[in-house]
């Protein structure tokens, strides 16, 4: 049966996704007397900050950055309580800014988006819901985070298991307590790394399996005093500026390791003497490595800061077997993205923490108990699955996204994902990715990106309105230069080593190509070439009537 036109919700702008980028996104496109519907899957806003409630779950970027900067009043308003914000308190920050601006009454909260189909006849977008809702609008958003989809890995058994299960990707509203309880966790990346000292702390025992050892760096963090905040919010504007301009959307302001010079180093380690980098490594610890820039771009420069800190591991650590278990000796320092961490090595010299390095024998199953490697069986009560998302794309993914010719975004996407600008695919008109592959994503401040991406797409509505136009589409020309000024630019540093294997390249997912998605230029940079783009006529575009 035809689904009645009165069923049927018309809108100028459907937002899918109701974090930071679709609240954002909301109160622009607002401004700009746009109708606007946001879709959130979740029960409230916050996105990333909503799902991931695991314990430990904080932010790796100084609280004064990590915000919003397009209401003056809203910076001088908000107190932030420690350097590095934790997780209740930016859920906290992210409800205040929509009761602020009344938000939530354009935000459909439990909505999951099933499928979002451009027809070239009105030239609209069609979303409909998995509950079978239906909305049309001009332009479709995509804000559907880059950290979004869990990864949970296919292991024989794993319906087996008698306990509790849990994915820090997806962790319960009302927290887990795992008081005198026996816990496995799988995974040793930034989750994992967070949430295992927490747990330590409150488990009978806990067991880590660990495929790959990580680099992570203490986060040295601790609260924000009255005189520091007052100065940050006099000096706004010009953080902001410099945010903008940066590599990485971060300037230092308020770090707990010292300031800008530890975010955008300057020496060179290939230069100094191993007595120099030894009196380092005793006076700063694993946070020295950060002073050397070539650390990012010359190999033999990497593995001399990568054995400044494996001699940081085997002093922290008093169990030489679990010290060399912890070391990470495959891979560059810089493939993957820097975790933070609050007494992560610590953690392991305690009696009731136990290593299982996966290298000496991996998980052949899961069972009733618990977890089965080549080398015996570990039994406990709770099993947490620490195993990241399918990065970048894995939302998109899931969404039956259609655009001309009725063609998928999965079948286009095939060998790997494909942009202009991480803002528009080839031949799916109207329709923007936030903080997409192809843009300074995940390798930024995703504040600073995503509010560079909405402004950038409102600009562009509001001139398409000025030029009679209805649609703009990214030309496959432009397109094929974009992914090869990506990969350029990319080439040469530690992310696209031989032996890195990141979930920036979708390694961490069975069968999903291999491709380097962020753009590695620069904040700063990369936000100069947008603008440039809009200043010329959005070249690279195709604009129609």
């Amino acid at each position: 049966m035809a689904q009645k036109t009165s069923d049927i919700r018309d809108t100028d702008v459907i937002v899918v996704g109701a974090g930071f980028a679709g609240m954002y996104a909301l109160h622009k496109f607002r401004g700009l007397g746009l109708r606007t519907q946001v879709l959130e899957a979740g029960n409230d806003v916050g996105g990333t900050w909503y799902w991931n409630r695991y314990p430990g779950a904080r932010c790796d970027v100084p609280s004064v950055e990590y915000s919003y900067s397009f209401d003056k009043d809203l910076e001088q308003e908000w107190d932030w309580t420690e350097i590095m914000a934790a997780q209740p308190e930016i859920l906290e920050y992210a409800n205040h800014v929509a009761d602020r601006f009344e938000l939530r009454k354009d935000i459909q909260f439990q909505t999951r988006v099933d499928s979002a189909v451009f027809d070239e006849n009105s030239n609209r977008w069609t979303v409909v819901t998995e509950s079978g809702q239906t909305y049309t609008g001009r332009f479709c958003v995509m804000a559907t985070g880059c950290l979004s989809v869990p990864n949970t890995p296919r292991i024989d058994g794993q319906d087996n298991f008698a306990g509790s299960v849990y994915h820090t990707g997806n962790w319960p509203e009302g927290g887990v307590d795992f008081s005198d309880a026996a816990v496995g966790i799988i995974g040793t990346g930034s989750s994992g790394i967070q949430s295992i000292p927490v747990i330590a702390e409150q488990a009978k025992h806990l067991t880590v399996f660990q495929r790959t050892p990580n680099y992570t760096m203490p986060a040295a963090n601790a609260p924000l005093k009255t005189e520091f905040l007052r100065q940050a919010k006099e000096n706004y504007s010009a953080i902001r500026a410099e945010q903008r301009a940066s590599q990485v959307g971060i300037v230092g302001y308020g770090f707990g390791f010292g300031g800008a010079e530890n975010v955008v180093p300057t020496q060179e380690i290939k230069q100094t003497t191993p007595a120099e980098r030894q009196r380092l490594v005793e006076e700063e610890g694993f946070l020295a490595i950060r002073r050397y820039a070539d650390v990012a771009l010359d190999e033999e420069a990497n593995e001399l800061a990568c054995e400044m800190y494996r001699d940081q591991v085997k002093r922290v650590i008093k169990d030489p077997a679990t010290a060399q278990a912890l070391m990470p000796r495959d891979y560059p320092m810089g493939c993957k993205r820097p975790v933070i961490d609050t007494n992560y090595y610590e953690t392991f010299n305690r009696d009731n923490v136990t290593l299982v390095d996966l290298r000496q024998g991996g998980i052949e199953e899961i069972t009733e108990a618990g977890v089965r490697t080549a080398k015996g069986d570990y039994t406990f009560d709770v099993l947490v699955y620490a195993t990241g998302f399918d990065a970048m794309t894995g939302a998109l993914g899931k969404i039956d996204i259609r655009g001309r010719e009725n063609r998928a975004l999965t079948e286009y996407w095939k060998a790997g994902p494909r942009t202009y600008l991480g803002l528009q695919v080839a031949g799916f008109p109207n329709l923007f990715t936030v903080t997409g592959p192809g843009s300074p994503s995940v390798l930024s401040n995703m504040i600073v990106s995503i509010e560079q991406h909405i402004d950038w797409i409102a600009r562009c509505i509001s001139d398409l309105d000025q030029r009679g136009a209805q649609t703009i589409e990214a030309t496959t020309e432009a397109e094929d230069e974009w992914i090869a000024h990506v990969n350029d630019v990319a080439q040469n540093t530690m992310f696209t080593a031989k032996s890195c294997n990141s979930w920036y390249l979708g390694a961490n997912i069975p069968g999903k190509p291999r491709i380097f998605m962020p753009y590695v230029g620069g904040v700063g940079v990369y936000r100069e070439k947008c603008d440039e783009v809009a200043r010329n006529g959005y070249q690279g575009f195709e604009l129609s009537a």
